[in-house]
Formats: C-alpha cells, sequence, structure tokens
C-alpha cells in the first residue's frame, strides 16, 4: 500500500498570543532604553546623603547680583545694553536711579503726532512701575519685572508732551525711550 504524505495543518495564533507579543515587544523597547549608571563616589557614604547639584533655568541670571542697582559708569553701560540703538529718531531718554517707595515724575518735550515706541527697562530686586500719560489718557500703566526690556507702541494724533512716572518698592535703576517709528 503507498503511503500517503501527511498534511501539515498550519498553526493558528490566538488573539492572545498576539496580544502578549505585542506587549512583550513594548516592555522590551522600553526598558533597553533604562540603564543605570553608577558614580566614582557611589560607595563613598558621605555623598549619598549629600543633596544634588542645583538645576538652573536659561531664564533667570546665574548671577544673583545682576538685578541689584549700579552707579556711575556701571548705570551708563547697562542703559547702554537695555536701550540699544533706536531704528527712528529719538525724542527722549531718561535714566537714573531710585530709593526704596520713590517715585520719580518727568516730562516729555513737545511730541509731533505719531507713531512712537517707549522702551521701558528696569534693575532691581523687585519690579518697578512704569505709567505714561498724555494728559488725561493713560497709554501706558505696566508693573515691569526687572531683568527684561519692554517696547510699547503708542499713537498720538495731535502733538503733545507726556507724563512719565516711574516708582519702586526697593531700590531700583530704570530706563527709558520715547522714539518715532
Amino acid at each position: 500500500m503507498p503511503t500517503v504524505p501527511a498534511s501539515r495543518v498550519p498553526r493558528r495564533r490566538t488573539p492572545a498570543a498576539a496580544v502578549v507579543l505585542s506587549v512583550a515587544v513594548f516592555l522590551g523597547a522600553v526598558l533597553s532604553g533604562c540603564a543605570y549608571e553608577y558614580s566614582a563616589d557611589h560607595w563613598d557614604d558621605e555623598s549619598s546623603s549629600a543633596a544634588p547639584p542645583p538645576t538652573t533655568d536659561a531664564a533667570l541670571p546665574q548671577d544673583p547680583h545682576l538685578n541689584e542697582p549700579v552707579t556711575g559708569e556701571e548705570l551708563d553701560d547697562w542703559v547702554d545694553a537695555v536701550l540699544p540703538d533706536a531704528e527712528g529718531q529719538v525724542f527722549q531718554t531718561g535714566f537714573g536711579t531710585l530709593e526704596a517707595d520713590e517715585e520719580r515724575k518727568e516730562t516729555t518735550a513737545q511730541l509731533p503726532k505719531g507713531t512712537y515706541a517707549l522702551t521701558l527697562a528696569c534693575r532691581s530686586t523687585r519690579r518697578v512701575s512704569f505709567s505714561i500719560e498724555n494728559g488725561e489718557d493713560e497709554l501706558v500703566d505696566l508693573s515691569l519685572r526687572c531683568g527684561t526690556s519692554r517696547v510699547n507702541v503708542v499713537q498720538l494724533a495731535a502733538d503733545a508732551s507726556l507724563s512719565i512716572k516711574v516708582d519702586a518698592n526697593a531700590p531700583a535703576n530704570f530706563a527709558y525711550r520715547v522714539s518715532r517709528i
């Protein structure tokens, strides 16, 4: 009698087997990225109780003294840095030092109607408030976080003189520029 070759029946994978295989592949990929590194002082008992080095934020100054007010040539250098050359015609630049709870008021010369950039900056461990008015109209009312500069664009419909008020709760440097765009 001749032999009949046995036919192979293909194996069927069950849905549970597919799930197990998928989970195994996923965990293998996730866990392959994990590694533990030992440092040279890992076994030193004193270093294990020490706090990790502080992290730094790129947006914050590295030196805590960067926002402390300055005088003399340092003040002039700071003003040059925070009020770079303006593109338009500069009508007025003002800067100075304020003691805690001091307020300074200044008035610009007569400005012709047009569009102006008001650049404001301060240097202090606290915020500095700027208020700029055109007569009864308040154009800017800003409590500025020091260490940054702010540019406000305003439109003057007619010739005007601006009143600029700067005050601080802590010692501060301030700077502003009024330039026509």
